[in-house]
């Protein structure tokens, strides 16, 4: 008597390739860890750390000092904060193209992103210390530079080349971890340092940082790996004229996204500074911490991933799907909308209901959701092989110049109103959304005629016992 027998169902994460759950916690913890420090970080400069009896104890900061005041002149300590809060952002979005290089032809992605993860670890439980603050800034934008893009090329490399819209879904769920872990870091190390002091709260940073450490090791040989070093044909070929034709076009539609990032990530710079002086915080005689606020951009990301999802569900099955470009256009305007809510409350008298900066920073999240994971499967999709590591380093690139502008800009805070600093931000982020409407359509035609000289490549391939995903259409 024959037996009918099961296959057993293919395991998935929330109806992707298992492997991208190591990807995806891993980046939680270490978005966890992330906002957690930085959503303190203005405030601790400014409160604490640049007070006499602290800022003579730090290595190596009259130096910078002496560099930063000959850039743009004595600074205030506000000022100051915002320059060196400006400038350590930036770089860690400067650095994923070094490490994008280093993966893509030397070590691989997996061993990179291990080596990121234990220089942040390191930075972060540097930050429990006055002395190391300048060390443990070093040791973060190391970290991520190895991290970064090679752990986002790693979810790129789950699908295979033609799955445009699969993984588009892959890297805004990703996206959705960082925003869990940007909630929940400014939440628990913002009362944390209110509770025992700013140096346990960062200190909590670097715990959070090995959680992900560890979570990648537990994952590392169900992940992709690739070293292109020994493959001759891309090297041969990667100077060609056709090749580099939509290299060009993703670095012009990234710097597009350089306007709406300024304007979506002020918030976690003067934003929080902006909260801490205008925003009553004060709920009976509970006192809310002003970190507390840079988990709400992340938080809204969360929450209206799903109803995102459903529209470009329902806008493609009605026949006027939006394309890559739109999503990008979309999210500037989103960020528009963000900064004249910030306008709006700005001629109140006295402190403001939190209500404002909560409408505003969720904003703010939306926009992210919609341009962001957006541009990371642009870039995995168009790049040429051998290139795809490096090329989102550069689609990382864009946030280190918003970040450069972002600290420059808010040095501006306390010789203007902030009826004017928050109506800046909706202009910048005005021009990110007219850019994104005429150009990109150009661009994007660029790219489509360059599709057949860009080669995919290979996606992951299952392990034994481990289904191949997506499954294939049957003839």
């Amino acid at each position: 008597m024959a037996m009918n027998i099961r296959a057993a169902p293919a395991r998935t994460f929330f109806g992707e390739p298992p492997a991208l759950a190591y990807l995806t916690f891993t980046e939680a913890w270490e978005r966890f860890s992330y906002y957690g420090m930085t959503a303190l970080l203005t405030l601790y400069m400014t409160k604490a750390l640049f007070l006499p009896g602290h800022v003579e104890h730090i290595v190596l900061f009259a130096p910078l000092r002496a560099a930063l005041d000959g850039l743009f002149g004595r600074s205030t300590p506000l000022a100051l904060a915002s320059q060196i809060f400006g400038l350590y952002t930036a770089l860690v979005w400067l650095t994923p193209v070094l490490g994008g290089l280093i993966a893509d032809r030397l070590i691989g992605r997996r061993n990179a992103v291990v080596l990121g993860s234990l220089s942040m670890c390191c930075g972060h439980f540097a930050m429990a210390f006055d002395k190391s603050f300048l060390a443990a800034l070093l040791l973060l934008v190391a970290g991520c530079g190895l991290l970064k893009g090679n752990i986002s090329a790693q979810v790129g490399q789950l699908y295979r080349s033609e799955d445009d819209a699969a993984r588009t879904r892959g890297f805004a769920i990703f996206s959705m971890a960082i925003n869990v872990g940007s909630v929940a870091g400014p939440v628990l190390c913002g009362a944390m340092a209110q509770v025992y002091g700013w140096h346990i709260g960062f200190g909590v940073s670097g715990v959070l940082m090995l959680a992900g450490l560890i979570t990648y090791l537990i994952g590392y040989r169900h992940l992709p790996d690739v070293i292109d070093v020994s493959d001759p044909a891309i090297r041969a070929q990667g100077g060609k004229p056709h090749h580099l034709q939509p290299v060009f076009a993703l670095a012009a539609i990234a710097s597009i996204t350089v306007f709406e990032s300024i304007a979506c990530l002020q918030s976690n710079n003067i934003g929080m500074f902006w909260v801490d002086q205008h925003v009553a915080l004060k709920l009976s005689r509970i006192s809310i911490p002003a970190a507390w606020f840079a988990s709400i951009s992340s938080l809204s990301g969360v929450l209206a991933v799903p109803l995102i999802f459903a529209l470009w569900r329902w806008q493609e099955a009605s026949g006027f799907g939006v394309s890559d470009i739109d999503k990008i256009a979309t999210g500037a305007w989103i960020c528009v909308l963000a900064n004249l809510v910030l306008v709006a409350a700005a001629p109140i008298h006295g402190l403001v209901s939190p209500l404002w900066p909560i409408v505003s920073f969720a904003l703010d999240g939306v926009a992210f959701i919609y341009y962001w994971p957006t541009l990371l499967a642009l870039v995995f999709r168009v790049a040429p092989k051998g290139l795809k590591s490096t090329l989102l380093g550069v689609a990382f690139l864009s946030l280190f110049i918003s970040n450069v502008f972002i600290g420059a800009l808010g040095s501006l805070y306390e010789a203007m109103s902030p009826r004017d600093f928050w109506l800046m931000h909706a202009l910048i982020a005005l021009v990110g959304a007219v850019l994104a409407m005429t150009a990109g359509q150009s661009l994007a035609r660029m790219m489509t005629s360059s599709s057949r000289w860009v080669q995919p490549e290979q996606s992951h391939r299952p392990r034994k016992g481990e289904a191949d995903y997506p499954p294939r259409r049957q003839p």
